[in-house]
This record gives C-alpha cells, sequence and structure tokens, in this order.
C-alpha cells in the first residue's frame, strides 16, 4: 500500500497491485460455469455457483475492508474524495437509464401496443379482443390468443401505500443520521442508521408478502401478459435495490459503530444517501405509474 510522504496525504493515491481483481475473476468464473451447467441438467452445476458465489463474495469482503482501511489511514485526498462522488454520481445516472427502460416498456405497452391490438387490423384475427389496460375488462382475455391465465390487477391500498410509507420515513430517518454526523452526533447518527436499515427490511418483508398475496390470490404473475412482466420487472429490480442499498447502509452503521467516519470525511455514508434517496424517488414514480394508473 503506498503511503504519504512526509506526513501529507498524496496528491492522487496509487495503491499497491492487489490479488482481488484476478481472485473476483475467479469466483465470477465458477458463477457463470455453475448457472449455465445447471440449467442444462447438470447436477453439480449449483454447486459450482454457490461456491463461485460464495468465493466472489469473500473477495468483495475483503476488497471493501481494504479500501475502508485505505480511507481510514488518510490515503485519500480531496482528488480522491471528488473522484468518487464523480463516480458515485456517474452510477446512479447509469441506474436512472436502467429504470428509465423499464418505465418506457410500461409506457409503450400501455400507449401503443395495447391500442393497436385492439385497431380494425387486429380485429380479424381476434374480434373478441378489446384494447383496454391491463387487458382484463369484461369479455375481454389476458392475450388475443387467450394463452394466459386469467389474473387480478393489484391497486395501491394497502400494502404499496404501506411500503411508501416506510420508504418515505427512511429517508427522513437517514437523513436526519447525515445531519447527526455533521454535528459530531455519533450517537445519534448510528440509532437513525438502525432505525434507516430496520424500514428497509420491513419494506422487503413487506413486499414479499405482496407478492405471496399476489401468486396465491390473484393470480398474477411474471409470465401474465405485459401487465405481469412490467410489474414483476419493475417492482422486482426496485426491490433489489432497496436490499442492496440497506446492506449498504448496514455496513456503514457498523463502520461507525467501529469509530469509522468524521464530520469532515465521510463520504462512504453520503454516497450511500444518495442510493438510498434515489431508490425512494424511483419508488415514487413506480407507486404512481403502476399502482394507482
Amino acid at each position: 500500500m503506498s503511503t504519504s510522504t512526509q506526513g501529507v496525504t498524496p496528491y492522487y493515491f496509487v495503491p499497491e497491485p492487489s490479488r482481488h481483481p484476478i481472485t473476483a475473476v475467479f469466483g465470477l468464473f465458477w458463477m457463470i460455469v455453475g448457472a449455465a451447467s445447471w440449467m442444462n441438467g447438470f447436477g453439480w452445476g449449483k454447486w459450482a455457483l454457490l461456491f463461485g458465489v460464495l468465493w466472489w463474495l469473500g473477495v468483495l469482503f475483503q476488497w471493501f475492508r481494504d479500501a475502508a482501511h485505505e480511507s481510514e489511514a488518510g490515503l485519500n485526498s480531496r482528488r480522491i474524495d471528488v473522484s468518487y462522488r464523480w463516480g458515485m454520481s456517474w452510477f446512479i445516472f447509469s441506474e436512472v437509464m436502467f429504470f428509465g427502460a423499464f418505465f418506457t416498456a410500461l409506457w409503450w405497452g400501455r400507449a401503443h401496443s395495447v391500442p393497436e391490438l385492439g385497431n380494425l387490423e387486429h380485429a380479424i384475427l381476434w374480434p373478441d379482443f378489446k384494447a383496454v389496460w391491463p387487458s382484463v375488462a369484461a369479455g375481454a382475455t389476458g392475450s388475443p390468443g387467450d394463452i394466459i391465465e386469467p389474473f387480478s390487477t393489484v391497486g395501491p391500498f394497502w400494502l404499496p401505500t404501506i411500503n411508501t410509507a416506510l420508504l418515505l420515513t427512511s429517508g427522513v430517518t437517514l437523513t436526519i443520521a447525515h445531519h447527526a454526523l455533521l454535528a459530531n452526533n455519533r450517537g445519534k447518527t448510528i440509532a437513525f442508521m438502525w432505525v434507516t436499515v430496520l424500514l428497509g427490511l420491513t419494506f422487503l418483508c413487506v413486499q414479499g408478502y405482496e407478492y405471496y398475496h399476489l401468486y396465491t390470490e390473484l393470480n398474477l404473475k411474471l409470465d401474465s401478459g405485459i401487465y405481469g412482466s412490467t410489474f414483476f420487472m419493475l417492482t422486482g429490480f426496485h426491490g433489489f435495490h432497496v436490499f442492496v442499498g440497506m446492506v449498504t447502509l448496514f455496513f456503514i452503521t457498523m463502520r461507525l459503530q467501529a469509530g469509522h467516519f468524521s464530520p469532515q470525511h465521510h463520504f462512504g455514508l453520503e454516497g450511500a444517501a444518495w442510493y438510498w434517496h434515489f431508490v425512494d424517488v424511483v419508488w415514487l414514480g413506480l407507486y404512481i405509474l403502476v399502482y394507482w394508473m
């Protein structure tokens, strides 16, 4: 690991050669081989996949630990801090584009695909089909070819609304924690960080229960036409992002308890907060466009 000269933080910290990239590739290799083998009927594939995942997670833990030690050792200058901020900004921008693609798919299905299936050109092929979103109405089927099982749609009450309240509240508690750290009140910061993590975990539990209800009682599944596919792609990927954000906040909280971060140096918490607020905003758009409209 490089060190600063005469106690001065280097202009740009360059770490020593690391084993982490090649060992991470080794884990990814077994993840890919295992997944491909499992899908093609080889029983050992699932164990190879599990080995690859565990190996990869172990490498990530060591890699992140070393990065945290470098930060706490004072090796990251202001220039490094700025590069972290730009990196996180571009990462969140890529996530905006990711969700933008799914929101566009939802809009295209509602505004173009379904109406076009009900025009005069298609009326000869599917005379009984009604071009209504989400293809569930009196006298209509889930698809023109009648190949999709009947299903019911889901509204905003009450589980989605409860989850909206949970996420909005978590955004408030995270902001309180951030401002508490700026005021050098570490105890308050840790307390509200734990509240934020628990709110994120509760959100995931509520969403899991909602999925169970949709599958067992409404028969709404991923293959329930374009409505089912866009619904589960949007809500499912958002839930995955909530999980990633919750895990990130958990480790940030553990670092806070270990004495890491200060009012002047805490981009780890700031970056996690940016990501969490992004997840909140995506959910608000999802809550309105998917559940209400």
